[in-house]
């Protein structure tokens, strides 16, 4: 039988544990870090090791102890349990880095309802409490629909900040044409904010059209008190309609048949005649530099005649025509200098000579 080998001895050291807090940082509680022997086989991959770990600006690159801040150089001069401060390149903060507490989550206070003040019968809810802390249960017609029956929408508090939220909720359930884009009150009133919607109320949906005027509340889900404030409403529009028709008197044309007032060569009352008045044409005739109206400023002043001496140019086109003669015609006309030289030379010779 062969001998055996001397067994390898296994390490079985612990871990280190560490503590490591981040430099000038009074609220950042500690990190506890584990360092395997296999892994932090030197104080460089240490220190990549805290560099994933603690969050350091541009990285871990120095070590100190946290109480005096001395820098810690070598593996072998960490404990375990011990606590440490991370830093980059710059110097250590003296901070307070043991007693460093995680704080505690404020308890968050619970917000009291306005009640409102009651002085009679009536209970009427606060503006805060109705828009903020309720939800909305109305029901919404679709627009030129008046068969269908209304569908009722639940519009939850956290949606009523927004108005298109608001309109994209009640098109999840009414389908008019393009979708929903405008939410009116049975009478056609534009709504526009959340802040107009009531509860148990009655609307109608309608896409990019207008609002078509059907009496919808005539629909037999409407409650019979709505039915009858609406039917009001549309008697007391229709009454005034006819009060207004009523005063105004209709036009007397009492000397004109029917078929003349129904002729468009017949001139209604309302239309404005256009007056054309002809243009008086002022100055002398046939004068295109005299002003056709005349002017206040110049009124009883004397005229200045042109004179006669004065020249005036003329363009080149309205120039009359010069007739340009030749060069031959030219030389005949000129001249003849020589002779006139001598003559006058013989004048002054018997000047002379009578003078001597």
């Amino acid at each position: 039988m062969g001998t055996r080998g001397v067994p390898a001895l296994v390490d079985t050291t612990p871990a280190k544990t560490i503590l490591v807090y981040r430099n000038g940082d009074p609220f950042y509680v500690g990190r506890r870090v584990v360092l395997p022997r296999r892994r932090a086989a030197t104080f460089e991959a240490l220190l990549e090791q805290l560099t994933e770990q603690v969050p350091v600006p541009f990285g871990v690159r120095r070590l100190f102890t946290p109480t005096r801040g001395r820098p810690v150089l070598e593996l072998a001069a960490l404990q375990a349990g011990g606590k440490y401060v991370a830093a980059g390149r710059e110097r250590f903060q003296k901070l307070d880095y043991i007693h460093i507490v995680p704080r505690k989550p404020a308890k968050m206070r619970k917000l009291k309802e306005i009640k409102p003040v009651v002085h009679c019968d009536i209970k009427v809810p606060s503006r805060w409490q109705t828009y903020h802390r309720t939800s909305r249960h109305i029901h919404v017609f679709t627009n030129g629909r008046l068969f269908i029956p209304p569908t009722k929408i639940i519009i939850p508090k956290f949606s009523l900040t927004e108005w298109n939220s608001v309109l994209a909720m009640i098109g999840e359930k009414v389908f008019p044409l393009g979708g929903v884009r405008k939410l009116f009150t049975m009478n056609g009133h534009l709504l526009d904010n959340s802040k107009d919607l009531q509860d148990q109320h009655f609307y109608v949906a309608a896409g990019l059209e207008s609002f078509k005027y059907f009496p919808y509340w005539k629909s037999p889900n409407v409650p019979s008190e709505v039915q009858q404030k609406y039917a009001d409403i549309e008697k007391h529009s229709r009454r005034k309609k006819k009060e207004d028709s009523k005063g105004k008197e209709p036009p007397k044309h009492d000397n004109i048949p029917p078929r003349a007032q129904d002729s468009v060569f017949y001139a209604k009352e309302g239309q404005k005649k256009t007056l054309v008045e002809p243009l008086i044409q002022g100055g002398a005739e046939g004068d295109v530099y005299k002003a056709q109206t005349p002017n206040m400023e110049t009124q009883g002043v004397p005229e200045v005649t042109e004179d006669q001496y004065v020249q005036v140019e003329v363009p080149l086109d309205q120039r009359p025509a010069e007739i340009v003669k030749e060069v031959e015609e030219i030389h005949d006309d000129a001249p003849d200098f020589e002779s006139n030289k001598e003559k006058e030379d013989e004048r002054l010779y018997e000047d002379n000579e009578g003078k001597i």
